[in-house]
């Protein structure tokens, strides 16, 4: 018994604050997010802007507690949505203890990079450099000039190459956001993994699925809302979520021939949200038009992606 009150979270030397990952489109900001965790909370893909909101996610060890915040990638920002993205980052940048830059280390350096160097500098808060897929390079005597050239540049309170697609070094990335965290009391209980409720966490598994299933026909038009959540039973919930787009043409292209796509979307969508409740789900999706929501205040309110005007 005595054993296991000294590895309860709370005791003395625990440590625990908030770390956000900051990185490029593409940099693999939600898979590493969903890889720590341990389950599927942020939508992955290998298009850029996937993640739309700061999303959460909770990692605790008897030494201390980790809240991750996934961020928008980091880009120039055009429409309203993406405005409101960008200030998603900077807020996240503000309410964190550490910062986590997460680079792609298989490409080379580009003015995007820079410009996310930039902003965690301008950030002046505790950071780590995270190289992400590392097992996409060969010779990792690649990774030595990438290094030096970011150390130059700003000082970080470690370098962590890992690859969050094979799981490689992310015990050692747990241990250094625990070293560099502050003393303090877990935020959150030892079993919570997110702070995100339910519907959010629907919604973001349906817009990846119709990302992946779609390919390269729809691109960032599509929004997903969870109308609404009823857990019937211990064993059954009913999920209805709408799927926003901004054409006719594209709600054609998300149903399909004879409603075959949207089918495949639900089906694939269902699958992730069971193991995820980890019991049986009735999921119907249906498509709407609404022109213009990626500038539309009332249209991105209403799908709780806020901030941003400015």
């Amino acid at each position: 018994m005595g054993e296991e009150t000294s590895n309860a979270p709370g005791r003395e030397g625990f440590r625990s604050g908030y770390v956000a990952l900051v990185g490029r489109p593409n940099a693999g900001k939600s898979t590493l997010l969903n890889r720590l965790v341990g389950e599927k909370i942020a939508a992955v893909s290998n298009k850029p802007q996937t993640t739309r909101h700061q999303i959460r996610g909770v990692i605790t060890r008897p030494e201390g507690q980790v809240v991750l915040v996934d961020t928008p990638g980091v880009h120039q920002p055009g429409y309203l949505l993406n405005r409101r993205m960008m200030a998603a980052v900077h807020d996240a940048l503000e309410g964190v203890d550490l910062v986590c830059l997460i680079r792609d280390a298989s490409v080379p350096t580009g003015n995007g990079d820079r410009f996310v160097l930039d902003m965690v500098k301008r950030a002046g808060k505790p950071a780590l450099l995270l190289l992400n897929k590392t097992d996409r390079v060969d010779d990792k005597r690649r990774l030595l000039p990438l290094i030096e050239g970011y150390s130059q540049a700003h000082e970080w309170r470690g370098v962590v190459p890992l690859s969050a697609r094979t799981g490689d070094q992310l015990e050692d990335l747990i241990k250094e956001f625990i070293q560099n965290l502050p003393a303090g009391e877990p935020i959150f209980e030892e079993d919570e993994l997110t702070d995100q409720p339910m519907r959010a966490l629907v919604a973001e598994m349906v817009r990846e699925k119709i990302l992946h299933v779609t390919g390269e026909e729809i691109p960032y038009v599509t929004a997903v809302v969870t109308e609404r959540y009823e857990e019937v039973s211990d064993e059954l919930a009913r999920v209805y979520c709408a799927v926003y787009v901004e054409r006719p043409s594209q709600k054609s292209i998300i149903i399909g021939k004879g409603g075959a796509r949207l089918k495949q979307i639900g089906t694939e969508a269902r699958r992730d949200i069971e193991r995820l409740l980890g019991h049986k789900v009735y999921l119907e999706l249906f498509v709407k038009v609404e022109e213009g929501w990626r500038d539309s205040p009332r249209a991105l309110s209403e799908m709780g992606i806020e901030g941003g005007e400015q």
